[in-house]
C-alpha cells in the first residue's frame, strides 16, 4: 500500500510481531533438546536466523527489481508461508521421559522453575533484563555507526567502509555459537563477565584511537561479536537461572531487554553525535555501561534461591 501509516501497521508491528513469535520457537525447541549444550544450540540456532539475510537479501532485491515493492510484498509473504508451515511441522518438544542429549562437562542442570509472576520478583531477573540491556545497547550502537565512524574518523573510503561491515557481520553471527558454547562452559554469569569486559575493551580502544584503521576494525569486530554473544547468552541464561517449565513464557519477557537496548542505542548514539559532531563521544558512555553491567553480571547472575530452602 503506497499509506505509510497501513505500511508501519503490517509491515512493521504486525510483521514485526511475527518475527518475535517465530523468534522464541526454536530457541525454546533446542534447548529442551540439548538440555546439557543448550547455549550452543540455541548459538548455533540463531546464527541461522542471522545468516538468513544472506539469503533473503539479493532474493528480494531482484524480485524488487522485476515486480515492484508491493508486489514484492505479497510474493514473499506467500513463499514466507508456506516455508514457516514446512519448517514448523518437525518442530516438537521431546517426550515426557524422553531421551535428550547430553555431553560431559557441561553447565549444571537447573535447579528451580519458575513462572513469570515469581521470576520478575526475583533480583536476578532484573540484574539479567539489566545486562542484558547494556549488551544490546553497546553492540547496537555500534552497527548503527560503524560504517560512518570509518569514514569519519578513520578516514576510510565509503567502499572500504562498507566492506568492513560486512566483515562484522561475520563476526556478529561468530558471537552466537561461541558465546553460547561459553556459556555452557563457564555458566552464564562468568560469559557475561567476559563479554563485558571485551566490550569495555573495545569501547577503550574506539575512543582512544578510533582513528586508527586497525583499531576501528579490532574494536568494532569485538563489539559486533558480543552483540551476536549476548543473543546467545540472554536466552541460555534465562534457562540455567529460572528453568525450562516456563521457559518460552519467561525468554519472552528477557527478550523485551533487546528493545530496550535498541532504542536507547540509536537514541544515544544519534545525539550525542548531534551534540559534539564527531562518533568518538559515543564510546565513554558505552565504555562506562560496560563496567556497570560487569559489575551488575558478577553479583547478580546467581541462581534464586527457593523460599524454604
Amino acid at each position: 500500500s503506497p499509506n505509510v501509516g497501513l505500511l508501519t501497521l503490517f509491515y512493521g508491528m504486525i510483521g514485526g510481531a511475527g518475527v518475535g513469535i517465530a523468534y522464541g520457537c526454536p530457541i525454546a525447541v533446542v534447548g529442551k533438546w540439548f538440555p546439557d549444550r543448550r547455549g550452543l544450540a540455541v548459538g548455533l540456532t540463531l546464527a541461522g536466523f542471522g545468516a538468513s539475510a544472506l539469503v533473503v537479501a539479493p532474493v528480494m532485491n531482484a524480485v524488487i527489481a522485476s515486480q515492484g515493492p508491493l508486489r514484492t510484498f505479497t510474493i514473499m509473504g506467500v513463499v514466507f508461508l508456506a516455508v514457516m508451515v514446512l519448517a514448523a511441522l518437525p518442530m516438537r518438544f521431546p517426550p515426557q521421559g524422553g531421551k535428550v542429549a547430553a555431553s560431559k562437562g557441561a553447565s549444571e542442570p537447573s535447579v528451580v522453575d519458575m513462572d513469570r509472576g515469581r521470576m520478575v520478583c526475583t533480583p536476578t531477573f532484573w540484574a539479567l533484563w539489566g545486562v542484558y540491556t547494556i549488551g544490546c545497547l553497546a553492540g547496537l550502537m555500534a552497527i548503527g555507526i560503524a560504517a560512518p565512524f570509518g569514514q569519519e574518523v578513520a578516514n576510510l573510503s565509503a567502499g572500504l567502509s562498507a566492506a568492513a561491515v560486512s566483515v562484522f557481520a561475520v563476526f556478529n553471527g561468530v558471537g552466537r555459537p561461541l558465546f553460547g558454547w561459553l556459556t555452557d562452559r563457564l555458566t552464564p554469569r562468568y560469559a557475561a563477565t567476559l563479554s563485558f569486559a571485551l566490550i569495555l575493551l573495545a569501547a577503550l580502544l574506539l575512543w582512544r584511537a578510533g582513528g586508527s584503521p586497525i583499531a576501528y576494525f579490532v574494536g568494532f569486530s569485538v563489539l559486533w561479536l558480543n552483540l551476536g554473544g549476548w543473543l546467545a547468552i540472554a536466552p541460555a541464561a534465562t534457562a540455567t537461572l529460572f528453568g525450562t517449565q516456563h521457559y518460552a513464557k519467561n525468554y519472552g519477557l528477557v527478550f523485551t531487554a533487546y528493545g530496550v537496548g535498541a532504542i536507547l542505542g540509536n537514541a544515544m548514539s544519534g545525539l550525542l553525535r548531534d551534540l559534539t559532531s564527531s562518533y568518538v563521544a559515543v564510546f565513554p558512555p558505552v565504555l562506562a555501561l560496560a563496567g556497570v553491567g560487569l559489575l551488575v553480571g558478577l553479583v547478580g547472575l546467581r541462581r534464586p534461591v527457593l523460599e524454604g530452602k
